[in-house]
């Protein structure tokens, strides 16, 4: 292991619950200078000669090994790979392209050259490596560093990132509560500052879970607008539910500067699933109108969420902004459908992954394949169900389209949590609703951090009674602000198909009004 990764510092023992902290007690004071700027403000550093890009990658790599040790969110780090590369760039006489010099992590689940990629299953461990991940060569043809490969969860489908073969990666404002999955890895790294981007993916919230529970950025955009070539899933085919990749960042700034980036390099023209439509800009209504859905109507978030979400309300009103209630409908029926959809052939696949390397199913994957609507189906079992799910698409977008009948104005934005509360204790990722329900209905979203978790503010109401059996499971997962120390309250912001652009423009007026 190079130098650069080496554990020369003392970190406490036992480690505290938040170790958000340790990083600025024990690297260097430029090391802690580079790796807490984002990936516009290190372009501008290396741009104008603060830093040099091996520089700045040497600082990432060794906060990213300190990450590994205070939480484990790593698969491996690539430290020569990384240095070779930086110094290439050095050597330029220009920047190669928008990301040049930017240090990035990726999921383990996106295939790499020379590296083998496991969907964090015992029996793929030693899997031959197939064709590497179409986006890493995006990113290094925009001039991106990739630096390490982050932790996923077994299947890649729990909302927690756990696995026999890697283990549990933890939250890092409070390591008894879960950084999120299935992209938990990125969102502990990115917020530990041991990458400045990173790059996940989502078919129920496995980017915006993650950015939330960590508080940080994470987008989901609308599916094919980024390429998934050489990324691996468990059941290839399986297009009910269409799977995205995309950005975490510690800022809006960084998630744009991505988008932009892919996107300015045309990759429809050899990923020919994708639509050819490259980043648009656009200039919102004079006259914004955002809708609040408070509940989903199946189960009623935490007392921190709801308190985020008046505080950003009266924001938005305090700043012109017309807010109106969102009334959804469907939801229960939505998980339904989406969960079906996922595991048409009831799980098979996956059992027989885990059979053959004599692997246990840990207990959310217990959960998934056993207590959800997750079933063996016909061919024509099938095809009814995705007509059920067309028919919600529709459903859901003349209710949308609805929202205008008295002004002529359509809300343009839908301001929701991300998950019924912040980040769950261990094994307690269950409802996947707030998040599962966009991928169902392939809209664009975006999870953003709003504030924490306050001790006299967010008192558990011990008059509540639930509404059915899930709203009181999650209810009993919030005996009070306690529990969640320190933990970030984040929110979500959806937006129509296709609307990607819209959806951080808004996001942006959001953080704007919220600082005024």
């Amino acid at each position: 292991m190079a130098s650069e990764t080496k554990a020369d510092w003392d970190v406490p023992d036992p480690l505290p619950l938040n170790v958000q902290g340790i990083p600025q007690q024990v690297l260097t004071r430029e090391e802690v200078e580079i790796t807490s700027l984002d990936a516009p403000q290190i372009t501008e550093a290396i741009q104008t000669r603060r830093f040099s890009c091996e520089t700045v990658v040497r600082a990432f790599l060794r906060r990213a090994a300190l990450a590994q040790e205070l939480v484990n969110c790593v698969t491996g780090l690539l430290p020569e790979y990384a240095i070779e590369r930086a110094r290439y760039l050095d050597s330029l006489p220009q920047p190669l392209g928008p990301l040049h010099g930017i240090p990035v992590s990726v999921k383990e689940q996106f295939g790499f050259e020379g590296r083998v990629t496991t969907n964090s299953f015992v029996a793929w461990r030693d899997r031959p490596q197939g064709p590497p991940c179409s986006l890493n060569r995006r990113l290094e043809d925009a001039g991106a560093v990739i630096i390490a490969r982050t932790t996923q969860p077994q299947t890649a489908m729990h909302l927690e990132t756990n696995s026999n073969l890697y283990g549990r990666t933890l939250n890092p404002w409070n390591r008894n509560l879960t950084s999120g999955g299935s992209s938990g890895g990125e969102g502990a790294l990115i917020v530990l500052g041991g990458s400045a981007l990173g790059i996940g993916g989502d078919i129920g919230g496995s980017i915006r879970c993650p950015a939330a529970n960590c508080g940080v950025y994470g987008f989901k955009p609308t599916p094919f607008r980024i390429g998934n070539t050489g990324t691996m899933g468990t059941i290839s085919g399986q297009e009910g539910i269409i799977g995205c990749l995309g950005p975490l960042s510690p800022s809006l700034a960084g998630i744009e500067l991505f988008m932009k980036a892919y996107l300015g390099q045309s990759p429809w023209m050899e990923e020919n699933t994708l639509v050819p439509v490259p980043w648009r800009e656009i200039s919102l209504p004079s006259n914004l109108k955002i809708a609040v859905m408070w509940s989903d109507g199946v189960v009623n978030p935490h007392p921190p969420i709801t308190r985020a979400l008046k505080s950003v309300v009266s924001a938005l009103r305090d700043a012109g902004v017309t807010v109106v209630d969102w009334k959804p409908e469907g939801h229960e029926e939505a998980w339904e459908i989406t969960s079906a959809l996922y595991f048409e052939d009831g799980g098979q696949r996956v059992r027989e992954i885990l059979a053959l390397g004599d692997e246990p199913a840990l207990p959310l994957t217990e959960w998934l394949l056993t207590e959800t609507n997750i079933r063996a189906r016909s061919v024509q079992e099938v095809w009814e169900l995705k007509t059920k799910r067309n028919a919600y698409r529709a459903m859901y977008n003349n209710l949308w389209l609805s929202t205008g009948k008295d002004d002529g104005h359509v809300v343009d934005a839908i301001l929701c949590p991300v998950g019924p509360g912040c980040a769950p204790p261990h094994d307690q990722a269950k409802y996947w609703g707030y998040t599962s329900h966009w991928n169902l209905l392939e809209y664009p979203a975006i999870a953003f951090p709003v504030a924490r978790v306050d001790a006299e503010l967010d008192q558990a109401d011990s008059t509540y009674s639930p509404m059915n059996e899930k709203d009181s499971f999650n209810h009993s997962l919030y005996p009070g602000p306690e529990m969640y120390k320190d933990a970030p309250v984040s929110l979500q912001l959806v937006t129509r198909r296709f609307e990607d652009e819209k959806c951080l423009a808004v996001t942006r007026l959001i953080e704007q009004a919220m600082k005024n």
